[in-house]
């Protein structure tokens, strides 16, 4: 019977936690990015230049460029309960933005770990 009891807590524990929101940061690889996206819609955000947004991004990325004068603004256009799924081309203008996104008091950051050219590499889809 002790046992038994022991057994459930730990049930309880575990499926208590399963249902709270991830918070932070989360640098991530393309395989995990697409299954976190489609498990959790939330907003995703191309920080590169419209040009290279144009030549192919990831599926309702919006394209917010990092350097342009409004992307403060823009940011501030974005839920800052729901996840934000960032990406570049290669990770370093999206560490900019997730900096900015964590000033901004964001709750939930999930960053593509090597940007456009990990997912392309991986043979994930692109939207042109």
């Amino acid at each position: 019977m002790k046992n038994l009891l022991y057994i459930l807590f730990i049930a309880l524990t575990f499926t208590s936690c399963q249902g709270q929101h991830k918070k932070g940061v989360e640098l991530v690889p393309p395989s995990t990015f697409e299954k976190e996206m489609a498990a959790d819609k939330g907003q995703i955000i191309d920080v590169r230049t419209p040009k290279e947004y144009k030549s192919g991004h990831i599926a309702d990325a919006i394209n917010m460029h990092v350097y342009d004068a409004d992307f403060a603004k823009q940011v501030d256009s974005l839920d800052k309960s729901k996840t934000v799924y960032v990406y570049c081309k290669a990770g370093g203008r999206s560490a900019e933005a997730v900096e900015h996104l964590k000033s901004k008091g964001f709750e939930h950051i999930v960053e593509l770990d090597g940007g456009m050219d990990a997912w392309n590499e991986a043979n994930k889809p692109v939207k042109q």
